[in-house]
């Protein structure tokens, strides 16, 4: 529901550089409806002076994605508190293990990058995230690309224009999303249709 992806999407409420990333995630997830493999390609010289990044996606093919204002803005603050030289957007943060003991073996060596974070720990992040904001459904990366889908469709976007957002190569792949107009349209008929 809307109420429970801004409970989500709120979760990370903190300072320090593990909410901040946590939170940019969420954000980047949503606001542009990409693949958790697609987001752990991103590199942290990422240009957000501009609203939109260009992905290489599934089979090689390049699309253009776009930055909401909110995943902008939290990007900037997750990049700034950032002190590692990591070439990856998204890194391991010393209170990302519970058994490093705070700094542990996650700090990296002088002059090491930290890690980029793998599929299995974003999606590990979002699971987290979703719990921590009462969340009980099965929450994952593709809930978010399916929230962003959905939204768009729910707010009047038509479905070629999602199509090439989520670099689908087949419109009967994203149709699996119009479930949400559906639901819309059979509201609209059944309140507007044959009311003499």
């Amino acid at each position: 529901t809307s109420a429970e992806l801004s409970r989500l999407l709120d979760s990370p409420k903190g300072t320090d550089l593990k909410d901040l990333r946590d939170k940019a995630i969420l954000e980047l997830l949503f606001s542009t409806g990409l693949r958790v493999s697609e987001l752990c390609s991103l590199t942290s010289d990422i240009d957000l002076r501009s609203d939109e990044l260009s992905i290489r996606g599934k089979g090689g093919k390049v699309r253009v994605v776009f930055l909401s204002d909110n995943a902008k803005r939290t990007l900037k603050t997750y990049l700034s508190a950032r002190k590692d030289m990591s070439d990856a957007l998204f890194v391991q943060t010393p209170s990302d293990s519970p058994l490093s003991g705070g700094e542990g073996s996650l700090r990296p060596a002088k002059g090491e990058a930290r890690e980029g974070l793998t599929r299995r720990s974003i999606e590990r992040i979002v699971k987290q995230r979703a719990t921590k904001a009462g969340i009980s459904k099965k929450v994952t990366p593709h809930t978010m690309r399916h929230l962003f889908a959905t939204d768009l469709l729910g707010n009047g976007a038509d479905i070629r224009s999602v199509q090439a957002l989520l670099g689908h190569s087949s419109i009967v792949t994203t149709q699996i999303y119009t479930h949400v107009t559906d639901k819309h349209l059979r509201e609209i008929h059944k309140k507007f249709h044959n009311k003499k």
